[in-house]
C-alpha cells in the first residue's frame, strides 16, 4: 500500500515536471517568436544604419507610382540658369485678362520653367509653408516678346504661355533686362519645337508610350497574384493604352499626308478661295490693291476715334479686348463691308487695338529697313533744326504709300495730343505706343534697349514738330 503511495506521488512528480518543462518550452518559444517577429518588423524599417527602405508594396497602383518615379524625372531636379530680382506682373490667367499690379520677385530660370518667389529661393523654401508651391511659367511652347503698349515703364517684356498666362518682367538697368530677354529666349528656343502642349502633358505623353512596354514587364509579376477579375481589367487598361499610342500614331500619319499635299498659298489665291488679305499684307500691296496711297482701313479707324474717341482717358495706350480686335481683323480681311458704328464696335479701345496691330503686322514697319539707321542718326544731331531738317528731308524720300500714310497718322495723333487735358495722353506718351511698332531694326541685335529710346524720341519729335516736317496745309 505504501508503494502504491510512493508510486503515484513519483507519477504525479514527473507529469508535473514535464508539464512545468513545457510550459517553460512554450514561453520561451512564445519569447523567440516575439522576438522575431520585432527584429522581422526592425528588417522591413531599417536595412543599413540610416538607411531607410521604403516597404514593397504588391498593389499595382502603388507599384506603377513607384515605376513612373524612375522613368520620369521631376520638374525640381532641373538645373537653375539664372536668378534675381525683377518687377513682375500677371495680367492673364488662362486668357482670363487681370488688372496689373507690380511687383518685386525673385525670379528663379531653369531649362523648362520660370518659378516667381517673393524673396530669395533659399529664404523662401526656409519660409514657405507645407504644401505651398512657388508660382511658375511653363516655358514649352511659350513665346516672347518686347513691349510698350502694356505698361508705360521702360524695359518691358511680356512671356504668353500656350494655357493663355501672361507675365510682364522690367528692370530699369538695360543690361539686366536684356540679359533676362536673351536667357528666357534662349531657354525657350532649346526647348523641342513640336512641343505645343504643356511640359506636364509632355510627361503625360511619355507615361502613356511606357505604359505599353516597360510598365507591362514590371506588372507581369503582379497580375498572376491578382484577382481573376482584377487582372482582366488591368490587362485590357494596359491594352487600351498600347491601342491609343498606336491611334495617335495613325493620326499623326495622316495629318503628315495632310499637310504635304495641301495646296499653295498661291493656288488657293487663284482659285479665289482665300482672298487677299489687308492684315500682314506689304503697305504698298494694299494700297495698289485699293488704288490709294492710304489703306481704307487705317482712314476708316482714324474717322471712328475723332468722331467718339479723342476724350477717352488712355486713348491708344489702354489694350482692347483682344477676341473682339481678332474678330474686327477677320471681318477686314474678308472684305465684308466695314461699319466702325455698329454696336459691335462701340468699344473705341478694341478700334485702336486693331489699327495698332494693323502696322505692328506689316511685313516691313511704316518707317522701312533701308530708313531705320538714317532716323537713328538724324534724332542722334544735337541742334534741334538740324533734326528736324535731317528727318524731314528723310520723309520726303520715302515711298508714297509710306509718307502719306505717315502724314495722316501723325496728323491725327496730333489731334490726340491736343486733347491731353481729358485723354490724359501726352506726346511722349503716344512716342512711346507707337515708336517701336512703326520703326525698327530689321536684324535686332543687343543695341535693343537702345534703339527703343530712339525709336520713341523719333516718333515724338514727328508728333512735337509736324507742321514743319509735314507742312502745315490741308490733307
Amino acid at each position: 500500500m505504501q508503494k502504491s503511495t510512493n508510486s503515484d506521488t513519483s507519477v504525479e512528480t514527473v507529469t508535473s515536471t514535464r508539464q512545468a518543462t513545457g510550459a517553460v518550452q512554450m514561453r520561451i518559444k512564445n519569447a523567440n517568436s516575439n522576438h522575431d517577429r520585432l527584429s522581422q518588423s526592425k528588417s522591413m524599417i531599417l536595412t543599413d544604419v540610416g538607411k531607410v527602405t521604403e516597404p514593397i508594396s504588391r498593389h499595382r497602383r502603388n507599384h506603377s507610382q513607384h515605376v513612373l518615379k524612375d522613368v520620369i524625372p521631376p520638374l525640381e531636379q532641373l538645373m537653375v540658369e539664372k536668378e534675381g530680382y525683377l518687377q513682375k506682373a500677371k495680367i492673364a490667367d488662362g486668357g482670363k485678362k487681370l488688372r496689373k499690379n507690380w511687383s518685386t520677385s525673385w525670379i528663379v530660370l531653369s531649362s523648362r520653367k520660370i518659378e516667381f518667389y517673393k524673396e530669395s529661393k533659399q529664404q523662401a523654401l526656409s519660409n514657405v509653408k507645407t504644401g505651398h508651391k512657388p508660382e511658375s511659367v511653363d516655358l514649352y511652347g511659350a513665346h516672347i516678346e518686347w513691349t510698350t503698349e502694356k505698361s508705360s515703364r521702360k524695359n518691358v517684356f511680356q512671356i504668353t504661355t500656350v494655357s493663355g498666362n501672361e507675365f510682364l518682367l522690367q528692370s530699369d538697368i538695360d543690361f539686366i533686362i536684356l540679359d533676362w530677354f536673351h536667357a528666357i529666349k534662349n531657354a525657350i528656343d532649346r526647348l523641342p519645337k513640336d512641343s505645343y502642349c504643356s511640359s506636364r502633358n509632355l510627361e503625360l505623353f511619355k507615361i502613356q508610350r511606357s505604359s505599353s512596354t516597360e510598365l507591362l514587364s514590371h506588372y507581369d509579376s503582379d497580375i498572376k497574384e491578382q484577382k481573376p477579375e482584377h487582372r482582366k481589367s488591368l490587362m485590357f487598361r494596359l491594352h487600351h493604352s498600347a491601342s491609343d499610342t498606336s491611334d495617335k500614331n495613325r493620326v499623326k500619319s495622316r495629318l503628315k499626308k495632310f499637310i504635304t499635299r495641301r495646296p499653295s498659298l498661291k493656288t488657293l489665291q487663284e482659285k479665289g478661295l482665300i482672298k487677299d488679305q489687308i492684315f500682314g499684307s506689304h503697305l504698298h500691296t494694299v494700297c495698289e490693291r485699293e488704288n490709294s496711297t492710304v489703306p481704307r482701313f487705317v482712314k476708316q479707324c482714324i474717322e471712328a476715334v475723332e468722331k467718339r474717341g479723342l476724350d477717352v482717358d488712355g486713348i491708344y495706350r489702354v489694350s482692347g479686348n483682344l477676341a473682339t480686335i481678332q474678330k474686327l481683323r477677320f471681318v477686314v480681311n474678308q472684305e465684308e463691308k466695314l461699319n466702325l458704328d455698329d454696336s459691335q464696335w462701340e468699344d473705341i479701345h478694341v478700334v485702336t487695338g486693331a489699327l495698332k496691330m494693323f502696322f505692328r503686322e506689316l511685313p516691313e514697319p511704316l518707317f522701312p529697313y533701308s530708313f531705320f539707321e538714317r532716323f537713328v542718326e538724324a534724332i542722334k544731331k544735337q541742334d534741334n533744326n538740324t533734326r528736324i531738317e535731317t528727318i524731314k528731308s528723310l520723309v520726303q524720300k520715302l515711298p508714297p504709300p509710306n509718307r502719306d500714310t505717315m502724314k495722316v497718322l501723325f496728323k491725327h495723333l496730333t489731334k490726340i495730343v491736343a486733347r491731353a487735358s481729358k485723354n490724359l495722353m501726352s506726346t511722349q506718351s503716344l512716342g512711346i505706343v507707337f515708336g517701336p511698332t512703326l520703326l525698327r531694326a530689321e536684324n535686332e541685335t543687343g543695341n535693343m534697349a537702345i534703339h527703343m529710346v530712339y525709336q520713341n524720341q523719333i516718333a515724338e519729335l514727328m508728333l512735337s514738330e509736324y507742321s514743319k516736317i509735314f507742312g502745315s496745309e490741308e490733307d
